[in-house]
């Protein structure tokens, strides 16, 4: 196979992985605290995660205090997407959270133009605007069918965007593993901080194997999230993100009995068109 066909099956299994960690996470149904339940799975994925980096030798790195501050970053906006995803995950169908979350190309290509001053022209202008109409669709503010989840779904994009944006400053030095780790180190101990103000639950035998399949499933996005990109060119597999759609979807009919509403699917198409056509124009411009 070529590099490119292996670097979309790569993707498209990273994809697979986070979405069924979510059913894994969501299957709770909140018997669970949120910072026992992010705790928990906190120590069996950081172990994972920390037995991965050292066996491929990536915790070891000499790197510039912008470096670290960014790494830091990244780190605490990954414990409020990981607050705010989680909560609205727990009150809302599969589907319409990963939909709302589609829409992290647009902002991540906004912010840096915003932020970093990055040309990104009127087409692409378009494209978002457009894409942050279908989101629209999908929140419904001041109908029936909004609640205050939608707000944290919408929160939860606005951490990962500064997440991934604080990701696009850092030197090509630094290891990806030891991004992976020490972020989901942060969350651990946030969440064994404010674990300590409340009251555990009891954990039975199939919450924790809920927690260690969301555990192992959530480590398997990340390692093949970082063989990602090793293998083919970034432009062409990047639209396979979008099957991470597909997969909430499926696993939010099967397994829970959602399925969105047309508003709601329209809305996702929209932030996927408008995605798909933003990681085209951005390829045009880097071949020009």
């Amino acid at each position: 196979m070529s590099p490119n066909v292996i670097g979309a099956l790569l993707m498209m299994a990273s994809m697979a992985c986070f979405t069924i960690n979510d059913a894994f996470i969501k299957a709770t149904d909140g018997a669970l605290p949120l910072s026992q339940l992010l705790f928990l799975r906190g120590v069996l994925a950081t172990t994972f995660i920390a037995v991965l980096a050292m066996t491929r030798g990536g915790v070891r790195a000499r790197l510039p205090a912008s470096d670290w501050l960014l790494i830091a970053l990244r780190s605490s906006a990954e414990v409020g997407a990981a607050y705010f995803f989680i909560t609205a995950l727990l009150n809302m169908p599969l589907a319409n959270v990963t939909a709302i979350l589609q829409v992290l190309p647009l902002t991540v290509t906004l912010g840096a133009a915003l932020f970093f001053k990055e040309a990104i022209g009127w087409r692409r202008m378009v494209a978002i605007l457009v894409g942050f109409s279908g989101m629209l669709l999908i929140v419904r503010p001041g109908t029936d069918g909004f609640t205050v989840y939608s707000v944290y779904a919408l929160a939860a994009g606005g951490c990962v965007t500064a997440r991934d944006l604080s990701t696009r400053r850092m030197s090509k030095a630094v290891p990806s593993l030891l991004v992976t780790l020490l972020a989901s180190l942060t969350v651990l101990l946030a969440s064994g901080l404010v674990s300590l103000t409340i009251e555990w639950a009891p954990v039975t035998p199939q919450l924790a194997g809920l927690l260690l399949g969301s555990s192992l499933f959530i480590v398997g996005g990340y390692f093949f999230s970082v063989q990602v990109m090793r293998a083919g060119d970034v432009s062409f597999i990047a639209p396979f993100r979008y099957t991470g759609l597909i997969w909430a979807l499926a696993l939010g009919w099967f397994v829970f009995g959602d399925w969105p509403v047309p508003m709601t699917l329209l809305g996702a198409g929209i932030i996927v068109a408008t995605g798909l056509f933003t990681l085209y124009r951005e390829r045009r411009l880097l071949r020009s």
